[in-house]
């Protein structure tokens, strides 16, 4: 399957319309998500399955896709959580930011990335096409891993993952004020 994905320009602005391989064999600018599911001071992540296209064996957060033509981000997000890991939860979005890089001489990733959090404590049901394992990591641990072995987790999760810690300890001690 090669879905067709959402271009955009630098402000989110929809240009056109591509299939998901076109866009990353060619570095076009296109619209994707990550979801992030914590609780407490501990993140869910999972290890992409080592057949996936770029970045196969990497840890990332708890999933990551492509909103279809037509379909709120949002709404994506939740649909791609299901599909992935079996989680039905609320999300919602606390930042969003651009990256590129490239993998090989025909293959990269150029996201307008919107990062989306939500609180969970429950079961999953990884998809093995999509997974190869997962795991609770605390933030502390996490940190660790990120400064010692940063190789070991995907590029966009390098860059997004500090970020989100941040924002969800601020936000935790705001709570309490």
């Amino acid at each position: 399957m090669n879905p067709t994905i959402i271009l955009v320009n630098l402000h989110d602005e929809p240009v056109g319309e591509v299939t998901k391989e076109e866009a990353h064999r060619r570095g076009d600018l296109h619209r994707a998500f990550s979801v992030f599911l914590y609780n407490g001071d501990r993140m869910l992540i999972q290890r992409r399955a080592l057949h996936k296209y770029h970045s196969g064996g990497l840890w990332a957060n708890t999933c990551c896709s492509h909103p279809r033509p037509g379909e709120e981000t949002e709404a994506a997000a939740r649909r791609r959580l299901m599909e992935e890991a079996g989680i039905d939860c609320p999300v919602r979005e606390i930042f969003s930011f651009v990256y590129k890089h490239q993998f090989a001489e025909d293959l990269y990733e150029h996201e307008f990335d919107h990062v989306f959090i939500g609180d969970y404590d429950g079961g999953f049901t990884p998809d093995p096409e999509e997974v190869m394992d997962w795991r609770w990591v605390s933030f502390e641990d996490l940190r660790r891993e990120l400064r010692e072995e940063p190789d070991k987790f995907a590029v966009w999760f390098r860059i997004a993952a500090p970020r989100v810690m941040e924002w969800l300890e601020g936000e935790e001690g705001n709570e309490d004020k």
